[in-house]
């Protein structure tokens, strides 16, 4: 009996130490509880054990903020002198001295106390420990403080800009942010890429407009006051870019160019931006301007080419052309084509006229002989050389030579099997097959591709399969798929007219149709491709008023608000229509754009 007596006070002996250890994590637990629950006067027992008896740095912060909200100044102010009487270079405990006394009403003795613990700074680690304890009692002014400071003291004359740029943007003083961001970037240009950052989110969907004014005008000041200063011109093109003011990043642009003889490099680059963004005629202006600087600049060859890719991109995605135009058009890469010569380097205006040739002025056997001609050229790359074999098929599919045309998709997709071009090949040939009414062997293909790498075509390949299924799914009548079909590879062919009939054929032979939301989607396509927008506009409102809860009801009611945004300009009417798509489809792929647009046409951005 004594000896279990002896094991059990040996046991307890043994475990005392871990019992005592343990208290300190108990009260920890519980203080954090009680603090969190807002409890402070609970809390207050519990840190002020663990201040005097574990640890003094630990636990000081949770037991001051504790004795400031139960309003136990005298103790604080006690607490707090103790510690900057042992650290008296941590001037974080005067900040804390002197939130002591601007919570007991002594504005007075607080601000001498801050005064105070900004004249006391003298290292740069104490400068950014100061101002973040002020910036953290939300103490803007007194956080400016304490960085002018150390910019007069700093020995390697560190100046603070985007520190103080940052107190001043929690302060609201948007003015003063702005002349600190720009102060760094007059101080040293490797900043700008830093102050792009710091400034992106004035340009999100969000962007505050007030402050971009401010930014555009500021900057506007200070290049007229120091025109030799070229990165501001630089950072004012950007924020152009970011607000969509083509315009005046053309003017800035052309002015830097010359300022810096860049040889039109820069301007290339806007150009290209302001294609990209449809602005055809600025980006024609843009390559006009590299092309006058003469034939030896290293980039008129690339500007002239590119200005007829533009004038050609404005024709086949507008559609607002003339016979006139289109012959101009062929003229002007005639002339080109003769003066730089066919070769590798001219493989897109080669292309390109080809495509003209064939789908707008009927000149097909030019259009085929020219592109295998092209193909033929030494040094064409393999991406190029199957861009036009792509190209080309189309065109034979538009001739209706269509095995031919299904030829040459299979050996792009052979070639490049893995690639996005393959997989658009294989995509155009599941088309030839959906054309010529084996949709089986269509939907096979398309399944396939609905995992393709490439989002464009995944999508598209969804959209014809299920198309193919919904107007089987009925019956199994392919009689209105195939006259559908028929219609499609019309449209394609740019016999427009002929499709026309053929759609309308299929509603008076099968009225109430699967397909009839698609033959009217179809038929608004054609209408945007003579820039009938009033009719396409019609076609798109009957499918959002009558398939409402089809598969293209979201499609149909972006493009009727991009219609009525861009072609109509009515806004007001644009934004609602946006607003429906965002509350009735919150899963269709054009939410992102639509709440872009949609918060543009509200108010709240500017880009």
């Amino acid at each position: 009996m004594r000896s279990v007596t002896k094991f059990a006070a040996l046991c307890t002996f043994l475990l005392m130490p871990v019992l005592i250890t343990a208290q300190p994590g108990t009260d920890e637990q519980l203080a954090q509880q009680y603090f969190q629950n807002r409890e402070f006067d609970k809390a207050l027992d519990y840190y002020e054990k663990l201040y005097n008896k574990v640890s003094p740095q630990q636990y000081y912060t949770p037991y001051f903020n504790c004795m400031i909200e139960t309003k136990d100044f005298k103790k604080a102010e006690k607490i707090v002198k103790k510690q900057i009487k042992q650290n008296p270079d941590n001037l974080i405990f005067n900040v804390d001295l002197g939130t002591v006394y601007e919570r007991s009403e002594q504005s007075d003795k607080a601000k001498t106390t801050w005064e105070q613990a900004i004249k006391s700074v003298k290292a740069d680690e104490q400068v950014f420990a100061l101002a973040n304890a002020f910036v953290a009692i939300r103490q803007y002014d007194y956080a400016v403080g304490t960085y002018l400071k150390g910019r007069k003291i700093s020995l390697n004359g560190y100046p603070y800009n985007f520190e103080l740029a940052g107190v001043y943007r929690e302060k609201g003083d948007k003015a003063a942010m702005i002349g600190e961001y720009l102060n760094a970037l007059e101080i040293n240009d490797s900043y700008i890429q830093s102050v792009q950052n710091s400034l992106q989110t004035s340009f999100a969907s969000d962007a505050d407009q007030q402050q971009n004014e401010l930014l555009k005008n500021e900057l506007l000041k200070r290049i007229q006051k120091s025109p030799d200063k070229t990165i501001l011109s630089e950072f004012l093109i950007w924020i152009q870019i970011q607000q969509r003011d083509w315009d005046g990043a053309f003017i800035q642009g052309k002015a830097l160019d010359k300022r810096k003889k860049e040889e039109g490099a820069r301007v290339m680059g806007l150009a290209q931006l302001f294609a990209q963004n449809e602005n055809y005629d600025l980006a024609a202006k843009a390559y006009q301007y590299v092309i006058s600087k003469g034939k030896d600049n290293p980039y008129y060859m690339s500007a002239r080419m590119e200005l007829l890719n533009v004038s050609f991109a404005k024709v086949v995605t507008k559609g607002n052309y003339t016979s006139a135009d289109l012959t101009e058009m062929e003229s002007n890469f005639n002339i080109t084509i003769s003066d730089l010569g066919k070769s590798a380097g001219t493989e897109p205006i080669l292309k390109n006229l080809a495509h003209l040739q064939a789908f707008y002025l009927h000149k097909s056997e030019d259009a085929i002989a020219l592109l295998e001609e092209t193909i033929a050229l030494p040094q064409l790359t393999p991406q190029a050389q199957a861009d036009c074999k792509l190209e080309l098929a189309d065109i034979l599919l538009m001739t209706g030579d269509i095995w031919e045309a299904s030829l040459r998709y299979s050996q792009v997709e052979k070639s490049f099997k893995h690639d996005e071009i393959g997989q658009e090949a294989k995509f155009r040939n599941a088309k030839i097959s959906y054309y010529t009414g084996d949709f089986k062997w269509a939907q096979a293909q398309l399944d396939v591709l609905k995992g393709a790498t490439a989002k464009l075509i995944a999508n598209d390949a969804m959209d014809l399969s299920m198309r193919i299924s919904d107007a089987l799914a009925v019956d199994t009548n392919e009689a209105p798929l195939l006259m559908f079909a028929r219609a499609d590879l019309l449209a394609f062919q740019n016999k427009d007219e002929q499709a026309v009939v053929t759609f309308d054929s299929i509603n008076k032979l099968f009225p109430n149709h699967a397909l009839a939301d698609d033959i009217l989607y179809k038929k608004a396509q054609i209408a945007l491709k003579h820039a009938d927008y009033t009719k396409a506009a019609a076609y798109y409102d009957t499918i959002t008023k009558n398939y409402g809860e089809d598969i293209l009801a979201d499609d149909a009611l972006f493009n009727l608000a991009d219609i009525t945004e861009n072609q109509f300009k009515m806004p007001e009417k644009a934004k609602d229509l946006y607003q429906h798509l965002l509350e009735k489809y919150p899963a269709s792929l054009f939410v992102v754009e639509a709440r872009k647009r949609f918060r543009k046409l509200r108010g709240d951005m500017i880009n």
